[in-house]
């Protein structure tokens, strides 16, 4: 079965629900294990882009918002020495992406392994997920273009999920999934 949509696009999420029923890898959750799942695939299906969608938590943007990642930032790696800790998303592809989804602000996304956020995620960055700085540096080492998408469900650092806005946030993910295939037309 391939994971593959039109336009031999991998869309990648971590989790099943995060698919809202269209094909694709689901990568699990965190920074490690959708870096790992995701070069797998890579490995295997050749896709001319991959597009990882998810939801996420923001500081300051209303729940329902769509982020297409300018970057992703690795937030929990405190070296003293040089380590690779940002991906900057292929820029055509972001473009592409923002064109289909006009609504869509274009931010850096941090990554962090922590649901709630580390303390450097909620201090710089206005949006976090887990798991995109895992699959873009699997995009990047395998020479495959990517960019991550994320649908705000929540306050970054807010551990009540009574509070977050989860079902909201799919939704709107849910309504913008269709058109993010179609999107990619520069490979």
């Amino acid at each position: 079965m391939t994971l593959l949509l039109e336009n031999d696009i991998l869309l990648v999420a971590a989790t099943e629900l995060e698919l809202c029923g269209h094909p694709g890898l689901i990568c699990g959750v965190g920074p490690v294990e959708a870096a790992a799942t995701t070069s797998r695939e890579l490995a295997v299906s050749r896709p001319r882009a991959v597009i990882h969608v998810g939801m996420g938590g923001s500081r300051g943007l209303t729940p329902g918002t769509v982020v297409v990642g300018s970057e992703a930032f690795y937030c929990d790696l405190g070296a003293e020495f040089p380590v690779v800790d940002r991906i900057r998303a292929d820029s055509a592809l972001v473009a592409e992406v923002q064109a289909a989804v006009p609504e869509a602000v274009v931010l850096p996304i941090a990554t962090s392994a922590f649901v709630t956020g580390s303390k450097r995620t909620t201090e710089t960055f206005r949006v976090e997920g887990m798991e995109g700085f895992g699959v873009l540096r699997a995009c990047q080492l395998a020479g495959v273009p990517g960019v991550e998408v994320r649908v705000v469900s929540n306050d970054i650092g807010e551990g009540n999920r009574a509070l977050w806005m989860m079902r909201r946030a799919l939704e709107v993910l849910d309504s913008i999934l269709p058109r993010l295939p179609g999107a990619v037309v520069h490979r």
